[in-house]
């Protein structure tokens, strides 16, 4: 199972949080900052529907999948 570290750095004059490699949006405070990647990292965590999905892959070939709904990664805030 994957799991996703949300951060919280200054970013572009406020605070943001930060996934991997993308920020989110700016807030003016840093604690506006953590209470919004609390509520992502929740929501991260919810669990869908399971359906079927495509995609192209780097090669140009399509692919046909049944994404399971439930397969959701872990999460945690990183103050």
């Amino acid at each position: 199972m994957a799991k996703l570290t949300y951060k919280i750095v200054e970013h572009d004059g406020g605070w943001a949080y930060k996934v991997g490699s993308t920020f989110s949006e700016t807030f003016p405070t840093h604690q506006d900052a953590l209470r919004a990647a609390e509520i992502a990292s929740a929501e991260q965590q919810v669990a869908g529907t399971t359906d079927g999905i495509q995609y192209e892959d780097s090669e140009g070939k399509w692919h046909d999948e049944l994404a399971d709904g439930r397969d959701r990664p872990q999460t945690e805030v990183s103050d």
